[in-house]
């Protein structure tokens, strides 16, 4: 097999490896919506697809401040931020959102972006949610008894989220005030033997009272032998599950539990047990953080952003093809077949690379078209300067590609240049934006020059022309 016959067989495969690539998005996108979240839900989404970023699908937008002044003075602002990113991230992978955007902007700020989630209530609360869970025990002592009876005799000790000044003195030494999510109010000693932070899983069960869902956890190894010790040390008494500062349930220890599992019931519907179980373990975040900004985007006007795209793309497409084969005839076809492709094989790479496609990235894969049509532009003006010198077809098409290379890939070289500096200091779209202009720069080139050039030998060897049509 020759050489020449070598590149077109890899072309050809290259071009249906591409087609392979983009069947699963193709066939994803032409589902209706309903059927695609059933299974985006069922975790049955296509692990290879064009993802729709927010401003073409729809979804949620929030801005999140880190309470810095909560944190523990031994953590830095630094390493406060990255673990709650972490937490955050790892909260919405398990909670199933495609392709979601977590970033760090400024000091103690967090940009996050769920595509298709429009129920912002509910994602707030997942997000957001600190998760501390403790075990504490109840103070079943006479002189707490006594204390709560007082405290309860001059109505709620709770002023909001705080316990009143008249309720905490009255508060025996070592104990502190709770509320429970039954608006019970319970007296709790200060130590906390066991965190979640020692969780090894959680996860929704059917075992409550009446068949309610409960949250089912195990703790990791080391933390089975404390919990253990701890329950056979106060067989009778009660222990106070409590999630961010609030007692869940206090039920009494029968004997010793071994193995390290419990639960966690409160009237849960299902949906809020799920979004507890994944809260817990994802790990709570390092101090609470506040929603400063936010807002939805709804799927109509993502719709209406993909077929203002689509529409004003396909017009760009078809005045390019029109002045390439108006003005370059024959050779113009050649370009527009290299710009197919380039379109087709840059689709592909971003469903492999799993990319997020956003309206920035739409102007990036649009400008890597428009610089492909330069690279041809240069190329064909090149070959009709050599081929009005009267050079030969062949020579003049040689000459022609090498004397039209080094300004090609100055342009090229400059314009990676730009989006390697918009992806390093951009966030978000505008690194969609970077990602979408390098790969389409980077294909350009080997359209431009390899694969027109490819045609064009084909034509001249199959036909032996002498004129060419440019």
């Amino acid at each position: 097999m020759s050489k020449t016959q070598l590149k077109w067989l890899g072309l050809l495969g290259l071009v249906f490896g591409a087609v392979l690539m983009l069947y699963p998005s193709f066939n994803w996108y032409s589902l209706d919506a309903a059927e695609r979240e059933r299974l985006e839900k069922s975790r049955e989404r296509p692990k290879y697809l064009v993802n729709l970023g927010l401003d073409l699908r729809g979804g949620t937008h929030m801005v999140m401040e880190l309470e810095a002044a909560k944190l523990d003075p031994k953590v830095s602002i630094n390493d406060a931020m990255s673990q709650a990113i972490e937490i955050i991230r790892n909260r919405i992978d398990q909670f199933g959102v495609a392709e979601p955007l977590i970033v760090r902007q400024g000091l103690r700020w967090i940009v996050v972006q769920l595509p298709g989630v429009t129920d912002s209530a509910h994602a707030k609360e997942l997000v957001g949610k600190t998760a501390l869970l403790e075990f504490r025990m109840v103070d079943e002592s006479e002189s707490a008894r006594q204390a709560l009876e007082k405290i309860l005799e001059d109505g709620s000790p709770f002023v909001g989220a705080a316990v009143s000044t008249a309720a905490a003195k009255l508060v025996p030494p070592g104990d502190r005030l709770f509320t429970g999510k039954d608006g019970a109010v319970y007296v709790l000693k200060e130590q906390v033997p066991l965190t979640g932070a020692q969780l090894e899983t959680a996860k929704v069960n059917t075992g409550g009272e009446y068949g309610l869902p409960v949250v089912d956890f195990k703790f990791k190894p080391e933390a089975a032998a404390a919990f253990s010790r701890l329950t056979a040390a106060n067989v009778g008494k009660r222990m106070a599950i409590v999630l961010d500062d609030v007692v869940y349930s206090a039920p009494v220890i029968k004997g010793r539990i071994s193995g390290g599992s419990g639960y966690v019931e409160g009237q849960f519907t299902p949906e809020d047990a799920r979004a507890l179980a994944i809260v817990l373990r994802a790990g709570a975040l390092p101090a609470p953080v506040k929603v400063i900004e936010e807002r939805v985007v709804g799927p109509s006007v993502g719709e209406d952003s993909i077929k203002d795209g689509v529409r004003s793309s396909a017009i760009g497409f078809l005045l390019v093809v029109l002045f390439m084969m108006v003005y370059y005839r024959a050779s113009g076809i050649v370009a527009v077949i290299a710009l197919a492709l380039n379109l087709l094989l840059l689709l592909a790479v971003m469903a492999y690379l799993r990319s997020t496609l956003t309206l920035p990235g739409m102007a990036g894969v649009i400008l890597s078209l428009a610089m492909a049509v330069d690279a041809n532009v240069l190329i064909f003006e090149r070959i009709r300067e050599e081929l009005r010198l009267g050079k030969p077809v062949k020579t003049a098409l040689s000459l022609g590609y090498d004397r039209a290379f080094s300004a090609i890939l100055d342009a090229h070289v400059t314009s990676l240049i730009s989006a390697a500096f918009l992806f390093q200091f951009g966030t978000g779209p505008i690194k969609g934006f970077a990602v979408t202009l390098t790969i389409g720069l980077i294909l350009s080139l080997f359209t431009s020059i390899v694969v027109t050039r490819m045609i064009f030998d084909y034509y001249l060897s199959a036909n032996d022309a002498q004129e060419l049509s440019i």
